[in-house]
């Protein structure tokens, strides 16, 4: 018993001497929530209503769970800060809807509950359904809400990648990559150094190209938790739909998801 105790201890010190104090915290597993529009009615597979989103957001008040920021998550997997909390919740949100002005905003300020908002730029101020540039810098003042990148204008990197040549394509990524970043720093004043992945479409070498670009942490799809050993540019996170509600959600928040197909 002590002989393994000792290796643990020597193998734990030589990680912290590597790679940072974090590899060696306490295990976890924290949900993000990935939101994409709100609404009266659910006008198509994305959209939640509004009520009941806010009735989530009632629940995670009402028992005990701590909305943390997305930043301090990846923080902690860069070795910065502790590892999270039990029964911590990041909420996040997909192409700067409008309704995440017109409907979120209001319930985020009421619950105080940090979000962060991928953001794809050639839709802001331009497509009738996003937000203005005025209006993401005013949830920006909020103190609520950071502002990260969804690349320029959201390609499906699969459908480009058949379509161009490999040096085509390369340069492409990298303008989505490097114009999105660019455009929202000048824009928002924010610090922007993670990306959501378009249709949550990755590889390795995608994910090398975000690391060129910048980017120290990217963020998936998939209907899991996050835990102490994913990969911090491989993140996953829970796309949510109106039938995630009730007991769906519980189950969600408690790593039991109701399996779904949903057409993104």
């Amino acid at each position: 018993m002590f002989t393994v105790l000792l290796r643990f201890i020597l193998t734990c010190a030589l990680v912290v001497i590597l790679s940072g104090p974090a590899f060696c915290a306490e295990t976890f597993r924290v949900p993000i929530l990935l939101y994409h529009r709100l609404g009266p009615t659910v006008a198509d597979g994305m959209t939640i209503r509004t009520d009941v989103f806010e009735s989530q957001m009632k629940y995670l008040h009402d028992n005990g769970y701590t909305v943390i920021p997305l930043r301090q998550l990846v923080d902690h997997y860069l070795g910065k800060v502790p590892a999270p909390k039990a029964r911590s919740v990041v909420i996040v949100e997909d192409d700067a809807h409008a309704s995440v002005y017109s409907d979120m905003l209001p319930i985020m300020r009421k619950y105080r509950y940090p979000v962060t908002i991928f953001t794809y730029p050639s839709a802001i101020s331009n497509a009738k359904y996003a937000m203005t540039w005025a209006q993401l810098r005013e949830l920006k003042a909020t103190g609520l809400f950071d502002i990260q990148s969804h690349t320029y204008w959201h390609p499906n990197f699969k459908k480009e990648r058949r379509k161009l040549t490999p040096d085509a394509f390369n340069k492409l990524v990298m303008t989505q990559l490097l114009k999105s970043k660019a455009k929202l720093e000048s824009e928002t004043g924010a610090k922007v150094d993670m990306l959501a992945w378009p249709f949550g479409i990755y590889d390795d070498n995608l994910i090398a190209k975000a690391t060129e670009a910048g980017h120290r942490a990217t963020f998936t799809i998939e209907r899991r938790h996050a835990t102490s050993t994913d990969n911090v540019m491989k993140l996953p996170r829970y796309l949510l739909v109106n039938a995630d509600s009730g007991k769906a959600f519980v189950q969600l928040l408690e790593g039991n998801a109701v399996k779904r197909n949903v057409a993104y």
